[in-house]
């Protein structure tokens, strides 16, 4: 499932960055120098209102934001579902 749906409250673990494509863009690149790798955890702390963009999310000890649409690149496994959650 895609970081990007994912609502507040929501962990998982990253299994991996980028779409089937050979090569990677420039935001892929970035998102895994940001810690996006396999095996990292990763929770979605907050996110705005009204849009729900951006989001805020914890990958290890690091927390930082980021918007919906950079966030569909990063692929994960969902551990704990958020409150009220659907998924």
């Amino acid at each position: 499932m895609s970081l990007s749906a994912l609502p507040p409250g929501t962990s998982g673990r990253v299994v991996g960055v980028g779409s089937l494509e050979a090569t990677m863009t420039a935001l892929e690149r970035r998102l895994l120098e940001l810690g996006f790798v396999g095996g990292e955890q990763v929770e979605v702390l907050a996110e705005a209102r009204p849009g729900r963009d951006p989001f805020v999310v914890r990958i290890g000890t690091t927390t930082l934001a980021l918007r919906r649409r950079e966030a569909q690149s990063i692929w994960v496994e969902i551990s704990r579902p958020g409150p009220g959650s659907r998924l």
